[in-house]
């Protein structure tokens, strides 16, 4: 069975100081609570482009759907509120992927017609051998977001792009290629409702 994923986005308090007590409390406290209940911490990332500077995303990975709710991330200091996603991977990432340290990450979701997924994910997977080929670039996951009520009213699917850039410069450069109208990606594009990316770091918790 395919890992499950988390993708949790905090508010947290305004100030420096709640980042630094958020950050110390999920590498001291959470990870190793997450780890013991048999999931993983992949990642915490902070907002660069798009995001607000009081925002923080943490993405976990368990063995299966049926994974608790953590006190420890419940309680953690500086939270203001927590949006919860649920994931399902796609044709990535595999069970032991890990996100790469260093340059950038973009979180790009997609609205899609619902009975258009499949398309969408097949274009995608077809389009990322030639365009991590030419860039600094890796795609770490594709994923499917648990359908809200809204989503099943529209009839839309929703999924999440995560991608690895070694800068903001080679996002830049990498966007010559979505733009070629004979490519894989204005296909692609074709079948998008709407589409939003949000840059960010991979904060070190080492």
């Amino acid at each position: 069975m395919a890992a499950h994923y988390d993708y949790l986005g905090f508010a947290l308090e305004r100030g420096r100081p709640a980042w630094t007590a958020f950050t110390a409390h999920i590498r001291d406290v959470a990870a190793p609570a997450i780890a013991a209940s048999g999931g993983e911490l992949l990642g915490l990332f902070q907002g660069q482009l798009g995001f607000s500077s009081n925002e923080a995303v943490l993405l976990l990975r368990w063995p299966s759907a049926g994974r608790d709710r953590l006190r420890e991330i419940d309680r953690a200091p500086g939270v203001v509120t927590m949006h919860p996603e649920m994931l399902v991977p796609t044709v990535r990432p595999g069970d032991q992927d890990v996100l790469k340290g260093g340059g950038i990450y973009v979180h790009r979701w997609f609205t899609v017609d619902a009975d258009q997924v499949d398309d969408f994910v097949a274009l995608s997977n077809r389009a990322w051998a030639d365009f991590e080929g030419s860039y600094q670039t890796k795609i770490f996951g594709l994923f499917t977001a648990e359908r809200t009520a809204q989503d099943l009213r529209e009839g839309s699917g929703r999924l999440l792009l995560l991608t690895y850039y070694a800068s903001h410069g080679v996002w830049e450069e990498s966007r010559e290629q979505t733009r070629d109208p004979n490519g894989l990606f204005v296909q692609r594009h074709a079948l998008t409702r709407s589409t939003i990316g949000r840059s960010s770091i991979l904060v070190p918790l080492g």
